[in-house]
């Protein structure tokens, strides 16, 4: 079944897992840019992939090889400020946004090729991610999508950290952040293809501006990759009680927590339903999650 669209409008509603059918993309599209931590250029080409074939990075080397990566959390890598998968040696970090706009739109199935071992990371939001699926389209396949979806409660701490997931229909994210200078920040709501687009992709990586500075300046002296590419074109960089240039949407800091909250759950190899609570949550505690999920089998069933 071929289907285009609109996001704003096609994917109104929550759909049911039940009697939704994968989906890939109508056709392949490629972006381009600047990437966060290496501050090097990269170009990502996202194709269309058959039914069961999930999310999977194809790393194309210096040397001519080409090294396919699964998106899953076997391969899940601990990087800084970000999401990292590694598989014989090869390398492919920050795909939290991509991850997500995937999760959020219902892609199940493609090849994601780059030439680098960092994906882009454009304006710091997952729009560009978002655009570019719209623009090419999606398209059903003939095999149905099975749902992780939660049984009981399984929780995650780490200090006043924690993030836990119940039971309950599609995926509901309920957030919180507390930032000196900025106070509380909270955000609940179902996460469905329209309000992902609307509300949750604008969102960008954020830090504060004396912090982010003081990093890139460490990582250029000692030689390493780390936030060479920040600035306030690639982040929400804070200043005392603002954002420097203004938030894109209001509490834009958590639900850019949020963002990446959904891209990581897309690690566990199939849409997740479930009721998510994360306060201070960030990408070790979102992939300790997971893990625990995949220890407790017996919390959640696919369907």
């Amino acid at each position: 079944m071929h289907q285009t669209f609109d996001i704003a409008h096609s994917f109104a509603g929550p759909v049911s897992p039940i009697v939704r059918l994968q989906a890939t993309l109508t056709d392949a599209f490629e972006r381009s840019g600047h990437s966060l931590h290496s501050g090097r250029h990269a170009t990502v080409r996202v194709c269309p992939a058959p039914a069961g074939h999930g999310i999977v990075f194809r790393r194309h080397l210096n040397t001519g090889e080409a090294v396919d990566v699964p998106a899953l959390w076997q391969f899940r890598e601990s990087q800084p400020l970000s999401s990292a998968i590694r598989r014989d040696g090869v390398l492919v970090r920050t795909i939290e946004h991509l991850m997500a706009s995937l999760h959020a739109l219902r892609i199940d199935n493609v090849l994601v090729e780059i030439d680098a071992d960092e994906l882009p990371i454009f304006d710091g939001s997952a729009t560009p991610w978002c655009a570019a699926i719209r623009d090419v389209g999606r398209t059903e396949q003939p095999a149905p999508c099975r749902v992780l979806r939660m049984r009981r409660t399984v929780t995650v701490e780490d200090g006043r950290r924690l993030i836990q997931i119940g039971s309950g229909p599609g995926l509901h994210v309920t957030g919180h952040v507390s930032l000196a200078h900025f106070g509380s920040l909270d955000w609940s709501g179902a996460i469905t293809p329209e309000r992902f687009v609307q509300e949750i992709a604008p969102a960008r990586s954020f830090g504060r501006y004396v912090r982010a500075m003081a990093g890139r300046a460490y990582g250029y002296a000692v030689g390493e990759d780390f936030l060479q590419g920040v600035s306030a074109r690639s982040a929400a960089l804070l200043w005392r009680g603002r954002v420097i240039g203004g938030m894109r949407v209001p509490e834009e800091p958590v639900r850019h927590r949020i963002l990446d909250l959904i891209g990581d759950l897309m690690l566990a190899g199939h849409p997740v339903e479930g009721h998510v609570s994360a306060f201070h949550t960030g990408h070790e505690l979102n992939h300790a999650l997971v893990r625990a999920l995949m220890r407790e089998r017996t919390a959640w069933e696919l369907v």
